[in-house]
């Protein structure tokens, strides 16, 4: 049985607030674990407008504070933004307060402006390219104590909070094999390399104490709704705030409208539709055939859906009818 679990980015929508985003991650949180999802992760960005999780460490102390067995952890981290030190604190801090279920996912975009990425990294250079040993630093301060030890975290050492690799390209497939790492795909939003980066993953893999074989994750977009025609509406609300994305003027998360017309250029319906190839929108029967298709496809372990859906009830209630889906596609194994 092929887990689900959730990515979310506390989306901050036209009308709301942040506490008001925050209360609906942890919402969805208690419905993600009602529904037997696996893990609950948060996504770091900056400087969005829409976007609520920010303070990712903080947010994930927030939801796992609500749930009781959900794993809970960052899809991803944003390791050049921060010292291998304060990150391996925070997270050694969650899993002292909510043991056996944090997860630490750890990417190397900025997730930000170049401008903000600036004001958080201080030295951009150096961060990008320091990425590698930056993983293997964050690794010894999570695992045991050695004698030599000049570092140690505290809390953080002897925590081993597992620690995933992110990536939408081969550059972090080559490193989570090479590291023996479980390695998650951003196909939600960047699909091109889908296929051949975990064909790499897999062939490079070296077993390591953490994992002994390959295991992958791939992400999608879902919107699931009780027709196809409905969560196509629904899903409107994400495509407007990808063409505001391309056009640099993000600002909150917007409601759905009935039809994008006028809305978006030829060219940014292309692009759109290209980000969103690997996307899961429709109703019961349509999301377990696209599923299944998508599992088939890339032979993945796990499964991890983003829900781009501004009304919170039709959020939750898609959030139920994945978790339906993925016992149905069970079953039928």
């Amino acid at each position: 049985m092929i887990p689900f679990s959730v990515l979310d980015l506390s989306p901050v929508t036209e009308g709301g607030s942040i506490a008001q985003s925050l209360e609906n991650s942890r919402r969805l949180a208690i419905s993600a674990e009602e529904n037997g999802y696996k893990r609950f992760w948060l996504a770091e960005h900056h400087g969005m407008k829409g976007i609520a999780s920010a303070a990712t460490s903080l947010v994930i102390f927030h939801v796992a504070a609500a749930t009781r067995s959900i794993r809970v952890g960052s899809g991803g981290i944003m390791l050049p933004n921060h010292s291998p030190l304060v990150i391996a604190e925070q997270f050694g801090t969650l899993a002292a307060l909510y043991p056996g279920r944090i997860d630490l996912g750890l990417g190397r975009a900025p997730g930000t402006d170049m401008r903000t990425a600036q004001a958080l990294r201080r030295n951009m250079e150096a961060s990008a390219n320091n990425f590698p040993n930056d993983v293997v630093e964050l690794q010894a301060l999570l695992g045991p104590v050695t004698d030599d030890q000049k570092i140690i975290a505290v809390p953080g050492a002897d925590s081993n909070v597992p620690i995933w690799l992110l990536g939408s390209s081969h550059f972090s497939a080559h490193l989570a094999g090479m590291l023996g790492l479980p390695f998650a795909f951003a196909s939600h939003f960047a699909p091109d390399m889908l296929l051949t980066a975990l064909e790499i993953y897999r062939e490079r893999f070296t077993p390591s104490s953490q994992l002994d074989k390959p295991h992958v994750m791939v992400g999608v977009m879902g919107v699931a709704a009780d027709t196809d025609e409905e969560a196509n509406y629904l899903f409107t609300s994400m495509q407007q705030s990808f063409v505001a994305l391309r056009r640099n003027a993000r600002g909150r998360f917007p409601p759905p409208v009935k039809s994008m017309e006028g809305l978006w250029s030829g060219d940014e319906k292309i692009f759109v539709d290209h980000a969103m190839s690997y996307a899961v929108v429709g109703g019961p029967e349509t999301i377990r055939r696209k599923i299944q298709t998508f599992l088939e496809q890339t032979r993945a372990d796990e499964l991890i859906i983003s829900m781009p859906i501004f009304d919170m009830e039709a959020r939750l209630h898609s959030l139920k009818l994945f978790g339906e889906a993925q016992r149905h596609l069970a079953a039928a194994e």
